[in-house]
């Protein structure tokens, strides 16, 4: 079992409702990423921006964005990850996908859609919650407006990672800080959340607060505000290891089946 792994996030701008124009623009970023990692973290619709408009935009899970996703997983041997807005019989979904270098995908549907943009009126709910193995860690991955419910994020599977990709604006940057280091703390494990940068079509300006929270709460992986950039951090299975074996929280956890 690995006891280390490598997560790399991409905090960037977006090109409005352009698919191929912000493919070309990720895999620039990405060639140019030397290090190796394990885990590839792109934001929220990376592809489109979080658009209420997406009838047109909606792509199928073999579609460009997928192709794409799956290309990159192989040549950098690493899960590459991030939602992207996918149809399927008539109905869009703001869906996270984790692609694998070996060309397997897992996806989950974004579980709480933000009724204050009618997002709700667009998108339909995700059922069921993903939690996945990668490299020996368990990973659970949700999609910004899912921060804010801890019942969804709760540990009930043992998972070591929450990954939360994002288009946080910045007029709400404090509930996304604090709310980050919650999930942290009460799971007791690690958290990697991305977030984008820029001022969308709706005139929302964004400032990333991209970072990596570790299970007692401390900011181990911070990016400048307002400014796109690529970082990464290695986290530790040792380290969480020794956080719960300490404090033992997690065994005083209630008993419940999220419905």
């Amino acid at each position: 079992m690995k006891n280390e792994l490598t997560i790399t996030l991409v905090q960037t701008d977006n090109h409005w409702e352009k698919i191929d124009d912000n493919l070309e623009m990720l895999s620039n970023k990405i060639y140019g990423i030397q290090e190796e990692m394990d885990i590839l973290l792109l934001p929220e619709l990376f592809t489109t921006g979080f658009t209420m408009t997406g009838v047109n935009l909606g792509e199928s899970m073999d579609g460009k964005t997928i192709r794409w996703m799956r290309d990159w997983a192989s040549k950098k041997d690493c899960l590459v990850t991030g939602s992207v807005l996918i149809e399927e019989k008539g109905k869009l979904y703001n869906r996270f996908v984790a692609a694998f270098p070996s060309g397997e995908l897992k996806h989950s549907d974004k579980r709480h859609l933000f009724s204050f943009a009618g997002e709700d009126e667009v998108f339909e709910q995700g059922t069921e919650r993903l939690v996945f193995e990668f490299r020996g860690f368990r990973i659970c991955p949700q999609i910004c407006y899912d921060l804010r419910f801890p019942v969804w994020s709760r540990n009930t599977e043992n998972f070591d990672l929450l990954l939360y990709v994002a288009n946080w604006p910045d007029a709400r940057m404090m509930a996304w800080d604090i709310l980050l280091k919650a999930r942290a703390i009460e799971n007791m494990c690690y958290v990697a959340a991305v977030n984008r940068v820029g001022i969308d079509k709706n005139k929302l300006n964004y400032v990333g607060h991209s970072t990596v929270v570790d299970p007692m709460g401390e900011n181990v992986l911070n990016f400048r505000e307002a400014e796109e950039g690529i970082d990464s951090i290695t986290i530790n299975r040792t380290h969480i290891e020794k956080v719960r074996r300490t404090y033992r929280f997690l065994d005083d956890r209630d008993s419940f089946v999220i419905q």
